[in-house]
């Protein structure tokens, strides 16, 4: 009989956190950055702040519905040997990784609230897992 994978600790998925964020940065730079610029320099017009933000988002929305989705793990994932699954321990559908995506917002923003959830869950999950049906695994 094979035992249950564990749940990563709050410090491993901080980490993976970070690191995921430092990976974003060339993600970002390329992907929302470098097509701003061009299109300024070109067209001599420069996309309002919540044009920026809209494309952020919805980059972000790719990036991270892309990987979570279908049991892919982005390179940060792969890394810290992290793996999101539903709480019925299956891939996460679109919907799910969208959920789990607008869920995080917030959990994240509102001073980190959703993160120190994680200290006080019986299962050490983050408030937006909780709420999305979706839980982050150790390999």
């Amino acid at each position: 009989m094979t035992a249950a994978p564990a749940s990563p600790g709050v410090a491993r998925r901080l980490a993976s956190m970070l690191y995921e964020s430092l990976l974003l940065l060339g993600v970002v730079a390329l992907l929302l950055i470098l097509p701003h610029v061009l299109i300024g320099a070109l067209t001599h017009y420069v996309a309002s702040p919540r044009i920026l933000q809209l494309h952020g988002f919805l980059l972000l929305l790719w990036y991270f519905g892309w990987f979570w989705s279908a049991g892919r793990r982005t390179l940060a994932m792969k890394t810290w040997r992290l793996r999101l699954v539903t709480t019925e321990d299956t891939p996460l559908t679109p919907a799910r990784a969208l959920l789990r995506y607008l869920l995080c917002w917030p959990s994240i923003g509102l001073f980190g609230l959703g993160i120190l959830w994680a200290l006080a869950d019986r299962d050490g999950q983050f408030l937006h897992d909780r709420l999305a049906g979706t839980r982050l695994l150790r390999d």
